[in-house]
């Protein structure tokens, strides 16, 4: 495996684990995006920005305690870490969203459902190999 990265029971459970989160923080930021979107009228890429932070935030606090169980006492740095990684996430997700809607013409939200799946590998194995290592 690339990177060192052992395949076992462990490494599986933090990816099932990684992926329950990953599920709340899907409707966190589905939720943020549509009021924001829908109701606020707010461009859908500020709306879809402000979905994403705020799910990347409760995903981290779920992340540490749950699916890494982090013990790090440095949980600032912590956080600006899994918030750097999660920014990059945010550069990919709206990199898809935008070919999904503006250039394959696709529903937005169906558009978004795939935006997530992608940044959801990177920020699986990014904060794997690198915030909670």
């Amino acid at each position: 495996m690339p990177f060192g990265i052992v395949v076992d029971k462990v490494f599986i459970a933090k990816f099932i684990k990684f992926g329950v989160v990953g599920g709340t923080g899907v409707i966190v930021d589905f939720f943020f995006t549509w009021l924001c979107k829908e109701k606020f009228k707010w461009h859908k890429y500020l709306s879809n920005t402000i979905g994403f932070s705020i799910a990347a935030s409760t995903n981290w606090i779920l992340n540490r305690i749950w699916t890494f169980q982090s013990q790090n006492p440095e949980m600032l740095k912590e956080y600006a870490d899994f918030l750097v990684i999660s920014l990059v996430g945010l550069g990919i997700n709206s990199l898809v969203l935008w070919i999904l809607t503006d250039k394959l013409k696709i529903n937005f939200y169906i558009s978004k459902l795939g935006a997530i799946a992608v940044t959801t590998v990177w920020n699986f194995f990014a904060n794997y190999l690198y915030t909670f290592a």
